[in-house]
C-alpha cells in the first residue's frame, strides 16, 4: 500500500507541473506566438501605453521565455516581486498572479472564496451520493416496478433540466412561496443556521442535477453486477441478501461510481458557475464570472491553476479510495 501511494503521489506532483507549463502556455505564450500584446491583456478594457508598458516592465514579459516561466513557477512556489515604473509590489506565496485592475494579488480573493465554493460542493456530494446511490440500489433490486419507474423518471428529469431553471424554481416555492428557507448566503462565522438555511437550497439544486446521473448509473451497475458468478456463489453459500448486496455487490458497483465522484467534486471545486450565480453565492464561478466581464485575466488565471490542482486531488483521493475498496488496484 505504500508504495502504491508514493507512486500516486510521484503522479500528482507530475501532474501538478505539468498544469503550471500548460497553463503559462495558454496565458503567456500563445497570445505572443499569435500576436498579441500580452501586456495589454492584463490590464483591463481601457488602459493608455504608460499603464501596458508599466505591466509589461513588472510582469518581465521582454524576458527570454524560459526566465518568464521560471518566475512564473517560483511565484506559485515560494513568491515573487513585480518591480517596475519606480515602485516593487510584493506578492506573497502562494502567487497565483497580481490583477493590476484591482490592485490586490489574486490569491488573497481566491482564499475568501474557495472556502464558499468548497462548502458547497461538499454538501451537495453528500446529498447525491446518500440519495442517489440508494434510489439506484433500490432500482436495480425492484427492476420493473412502480418504485423503478418513477425513480429513473426523476432522474430523467434531474439530468434533463437546466439547473437554473430547477434554481429559480425551488426559490420560487420554497423560498419566497413558502418562506420554508432563507434564499441569502450567510458566513458561517456570522450564524450557522443561517449559514446552513442559505446553503440548503443550492445543495439540494445541485444535488438533484448530479445525483440523477449517480442514480442511473448505479442501477446499471448494480444490474450488471447482480448476474455475475460470485453473486450467485455468494447465495449459494447461504449468506443473507444484505451481506451479498452491501459487501459484494455495492464493492463492485463503487468502483465507477468513485470515477465519476473524482471528477465531479473536482470540477465543482472550481466553482459552480450557474448555481451560484442563482443564488448569489459568493464562490469561485461567481468571482470567475465577474473576471471575465472585466477581462481580469490574472483572477481567471488563478481559478484555472486551483481548479485544476482540485481535479488532482480529488482524482487523487479517488485512486486511493480504489485501493481500498480493491486491493488489486495496488498492484497496478
Amino acid at each position: 500500500m505504500l508504495a502504491y501511494l508514493i507512486r500516486r503521489l510521484f503522479a500528482v506532483i507530475v501532474m501538478l507541473l505539468i498544469v503550471m507549463l500548460v497553463t503559462f502556455g495558454i496565458f503567456f505564450l500563445i497570445p505572443k506566438w499569435t500576436g498579441v500584446d500580452v501586456a495589454s491583456m492584463y490590464v483591463g478594457k481601457q488602459a493608455d501605453k504608460a499603464a501596458i508598458e508599466g505591466v509589461r516592465e513588472k510582469l518581465g514579459l521582454a524576458d527570454p521565455i524560459f526566465v518568464q516561466l521560471f518566475e512564473f513557477v517560483r511565484g506559485i512556489l515560494v513568491g515573487r516581486d513585480y518591480t517596475g515604473g519606480g515602485d516593487t509590489i510584493h506578492c506573497s506565496a502562494p502567487c497565483f498572479g497580481y490583477s493590476f485592475r484591482t490592485e490586490q494579488a489574486v490569491w488573497p480573493t481566491l482564499e475568501d472564496r474557495f472556502p464558499v465554493t468548497l462548502s458547497l460542493a461538499v454538501g451537495a456530494a453528500i446529498i447525491w451520493l446518500i440519495f442517489g446511490i440508494a434510489a439506484g440500489v433500490i432500482s436495480a433490486l425492484k427492476r420493473g416496478t412502480l418504485w423503478d419507474r418513477v425513480a429513473m423518471g426523476i432522474a430523467l428529469g434531474g439530468v434533463s433540466l437546466p439547473i437554473y431553471f430547477t434554481g429559480l424554481l425551488s426559490l420560487a416555492i420554497f423560498s419566497y412561496g413558502l418562506g420554508w428557507v432563507d434564499g441569502e448566503f450567510v458566513e458561517f462565522s456570522e450564524s450557522p443556521t443561517a449559514w446552513f438555511g442559505g446553503l440548503l437550497l443550492p445543495w439540494i439544486t445541485l444535488a438533484f442535477l448530479h445525483g440523477a446521473m449517480y442514480a442511473r448509473m448505479t442501477r446499471a451497475t448494480m444490474l450488471e453486477v447482480m448476474g455475475e458468478d460470485y453473486i450467485r456463489t455468494a447465495r449459494a453459500k447461504g449468506l443473507t441478501e444484505p451481506v451479498v448486496i452491501g459487501k459484494h455487490a455495492m464493492r463492485s458497483t463503487m468502483t465507477p461510481i468513485l470515477t465519476l465522484l473524482g471528477i465531479d467534486l473536482g470540477a465543482l471545486m472550481g466553482g459552480a458557475i450557474l448555481t451560484e450565480t442563482t443564488f448569489g453565492i459568493p464562490g469561485l464561478g461567481q468571482a470567475v464570472l465577474k473576471a471575465i466581464s472585466d477581462r481580469d485575466l490574472p483572477l481567471i488565471l488563478g481559478v484555472v491553476l486551483i481548479t485544476s490542482a482540485a481535479v488532482i486531488i480529488a482524482n487523487l483521493i479517488v485512486d486511493i479510495l480504489y485501493a481500498v475498496i480493491d486491493p488489486r488496484v495496488r498492484l497496478g
